[in-house]
């Protein structure tokens, strides 16, 4: 009976705190044990949830380009940011912000980015955005795919990104 007392005990307090039982419950089945890192930012969100949010941030962080600001774009920055380009990869915040600077001179955007695919991994602390990157007439001339990063205080910021030029894989001669 103590045994049985103890387990509802503890598994109030983690719901109490915000964790997740069954991913302590697995961690322990499995060997491991869990990620102190990802245990803690977990909370009663679903899956689904975390997805919107990330969709809604990549669409504010592609609203920064369009709307010319470049301020606004660097907030979104991972301090540990990487984004690797066709000749230079940029390391770091300062580094990213200092090389996409030129990117927000202008009237003009030079380009612009859409969210098409956005996935969650299961401890809902990672993210893949994912979708077309489109010159000013519209036309698609790539794909993005970059990786976010919740943090404590429940907000995303972008870790990876790598973007591709368009293929014309399926088109025949």
């Amino acid at each position: 009976m103590a045994l049985r007392t103890t387990s509802s005990i503890v598994l109030v307090a983690l719901a109490v705190l915000g964790l997740d039982p069954s991913a302590r419950a697995g961690a322990a089945k499995s060997g491991g044990a869990p990620d102190p890192d990802t245990q803690a930012s977990v909370r009663a969100v679903s899956v689904d949830d975390r997805r919107e949010q990330v969709r809604k941030t990549e669409v504010a962080f592609a609203k920064t380009m369009a709307d010319r600001d470049h301020a606004g774009f660097v907030k979104f920055l991972d301090p540990e940011a990487i984004f690797v380009g066709p000749r230079r990869t940029f390391r770091g915040r300062q580094a990213v912000a200092d090389g996409w600077k030129p990117l927000f001179e202008g009237a003009k955007a030079p380009f612009s980015w859409a969210t098409e695919k956005v996935e969650i991994v299961e401890s809902g602390t990672l993210a893949l955005s994912s979708g077309p990157v489109l010159d000013p007439e519209g036309k698609r001339i790539g794909t993005f795919n970059s990786t976010w990063r919740q943090k404590s205080d429940g907000s995303w910021k972008i870790v990876l990104d790598i973007g591709c030029p368009d293929c014309d894989c399926g088109k025949k001669n």
